[in-house]
């Protein structure tokens, strides 16, 4: 009787102990929800989200290229037949040569800032000088000697302001006489540049 006495409380207080306490439960096991597993879904943290950067919309030219209206860019190896020709505009400029000469004589200098001026007016517009002789002396002479007359052309223009790169030379030698006839006369108006003003081509 008095061990009941004494053990009753000490079981009272471990039940109160307990109670307290609790008991640990394991965790109720979740049920997965159908769909793809996370070690499958593709890792995209090494991806660069930055997009490359949009090209401008006016774009300058290259350096080296000139622009030539309606054309697109002229680049610097252009030829005369990417322009348009017009053969009347410096017709009254042609410079005209001493026989056997390259020399470009002091009374043509007008002629030559006439033709400086026609390019200074139109920054897009060229220049052909074709370079002519009489009908004396052999074919490959007179064809070397009209290519330094034309290059003694485009040298003094360049004096005058013009720059080289807007112009290109061709020589005819004898073959494109002003004249036909073989005299003194028609000789004199053989030798001589003729300055053809380029234009750009309009876009089709």
């Amino acid at each position: 009787m008095k061990m009941n006495r004494i053990v009753f409380p000490l079981v009272l207080a471990l039940a109160a102990t307990l109670a307290t306490t609790g008991c640990k439960h394991k965790p109720v096991k979740v049920t997965p929800i159908p769909g793809p597993a996370i070690s499958n879904v593709p890792d995209n943290s090494n991806l660069n989200p930055t997009l490359p950067p949009s090209p401008p919309i006016n774009p300058e030219p290259a350096p080296g290229v000139n622009t030539q209206l309606g054309g697109g860019p002229l680049p610097d190896n252009w030829d005369p037949s990417m322009m348009n020709q017009d053969r009347a505009a410096l017709a009254a400029n042609t410079i005209h040569f001493a026989f056997d000469s390259a020399v470009i004589r002091k009374g043509e200098d007008a002629n030559l800032s006439a033709v400086a001026a026609a390019l200074a007016a139109n920054a897009n517009d060229r220049l052909l000088i074709e370079g002519n002789c009489d009908e004396r002396g052999t074919e490959e002479y007179n064809r070397a000697l009209g290519e330094r007359r034309a290059l003694a052309a485009r040298e003094a223009l360049v004096k005058h302001g013009v720059s080289a790169d807007r112009i290109r030379t061709i020589s005819y030698g004898k073959d494109k006489p002003a004249d036909p006839g073989h005299d003194e006369a028609a000789w004199t108006k053989n030798r001589r540049d003729d300055f053809i003003l380029l234009h750009p081509k309009t876009a089709m």
